[in-house]
C-alpha cells in the first residue's frame, strides 16, 4: 500500500513524534522487504494464486487471533460490501502480479515500477473519486511516467512479462488504495484487514484451484508462507500507525528506503547487479511523489 497526502501539518509533529512515525516505517519497509525474499522463497514450488490463497488464510487467522485481544473484533461490519469487494478484486490482481513479478525481474526494478502506484492514483481518481486533475498533478503523472521509462527501457530486448507485470500490479494497487481511502471514512483497520484476508482466501482458493489441483505446502514453505502473511498485515498496519503520527511529507523518505534496501538484497541474496538506471528511474518516480505531496500540503496550509 503506498501513502497519500493527509491534512496534517509538519509543525504539528514535534521530534519526538516524527521519530516514532519513522520507526513504525522502518516497520513497513521490513514487512514489504520480508514479503518479497518470502515469496520467492515458495515461488518454486507454489505458484502465486496458491501463495495469496495461503497467505490470505494464514492471515485471516491471525486477524481472528489478534482483533479479540486487541479489543477491535467488534468494529467488523459489513456497511459498505461492494466497495469491499471492489478494493480486494484490486488488492488481489496487484498482489498475484507483484509475487510473479519478484519471480522473474531484478528485485529492485519490481520496486521501483511498485512506487508508481501513488502517480496511478493520481490518473485514476478523476475517473473513480472524481477529484480535480490540476497542473501539479499531471506534472508529477509525466514526471513519474519519464522515471518509468527509465526503469523499464521498454525495446523488444528489456519488455517482458515481469515488467509488465510489476507496472500492472502498481495500477493493480492504486486500485486498492482508491477504494480504502474511501473505506477509511468509516471503516478501521481492523473491518478493512478483515474482509481483505477473508475475501481474498475465497479469491485465491477458486483461481488455484480452477485447474483442478493445489499443491500443499511443504515443511519449509510453512515458514515463508507465515512470514508473508505475517509481513502483509504488519506493513499495513506500520504503514497506518505511521501516517496516523506524522505527515506524509515527512515519512515518505523512510518509506522510500525500500529501493536501496531491497537492492542491497539483491545483491548480497541473488546476485542481481544495482543498475543505475533503475536507480535513476526510481529518482524520479520518488520526485514525482514527493512533489505532489509537498504541494497538496501546502495548499491545504494555505489561507483561504
Amino acid at each position: 500500500m503506498a501513502i497519500h497526502p493527509d491534512p496534517i501539518s509538519p509543525t504539528d509533529a514535534d521530534t519526538a513524534h516524527v521519530l516514532r512515525a519513522a520507526l513504525w516505517m522502518l516497520g513497513a519497509v521490513v514487512s514489504f522487504s520480508s514479503m518479497a525474499v518470502a515469496g520467492r522463497a515458495v515461488s518454486f514450488e507454489l505458484d502465486t494464486f496458491e501463495i495469496m490463497m495461503y497467505r490470505s488464510m494464514v492471515g485471516f487467522l491471525i486477524v481472528l487471533a489478534v482483533a479479540p485481544v486487541a479489543g477491535t473484533l467488534g468494529q467488523v461490519s459489513l456497511r459498505k460490501p461492494g466497495v469491499q469487494l471492489v478494493r480486494n478484486v484490486f488488492h488481489f490482481t496487484g498482489q498475484n502480479l507483484w509475487f510473479y513479478a519478484i519471480t522473474v525481474i531484478p528485485l529492485a526494478q519490481v520496486f521501483a515500477l511498485e512506487f508508481t502506484s501513488p502517480l496511478w492514483v493520481l490518473v485514476l481518481s478523476p475517473l473513480l473519486l472524481g477529484e480535480k486533475l490540476t497542473k501539479a498533478r499531471i506534472l508529477a503523472a509525466l514526471t513519474g511516467f519519464i522515471g518509468i521509462l527509465v526503469v523499464a527501457r521498454p525495446s523488444p530486448d528489456t519488455l517482458n512479462a515481469g515488467t509488465l507485470c510489476a507496472a500492472g500490479a502498481a495500477i493493480g494497487f492504486a486500485g486498492s488504495i482508491i477504494f480504502t481511502k474511501r473505506l477509511t471514512r468509516t471503516e478501521t483497520l481492523t473491518c478493512i484487514l478483515f474482509w481483505m484476508t477473508l475475501t481474498q482466501s475465497f479469491f485465491g482458493l477458486a483461481c488455484a484451484g480452477f485447474d483442478g489441483t493445489i499443491t500443499l505446502p511443504s515443511v519449509v514453505s510453512m515458514p515463508w508462507l507465515f512470514l508473508i502473511a505475517l509481513g502483509g498485515l504488519t506493513a499495513h498496519f506500520c504503514l497506518t500507525t505511521a501516517l496516523s503520527i506524522a505527515p506524509a511529507t515527512l515519512i515518505t523518505p523512510v518509506d522510500f528506503l525500500r529501493l536501496p534496501v531491497i537492492a542491497v538484497i539483491g545483491l548480497l541474496v541473488y546476485d542481481e547487479p544495482i543498475d543505475v538506471f533503475v536507480i535513476i528511474g526510481a529518482a524520479l518516480i520518488f520526485g514525482a511523489n514527493y512533489g505532489n505531496l509537498w504541494f497538496q500540503t501546502r495548499k491545504r496550509q494555505s489561507p483561504k
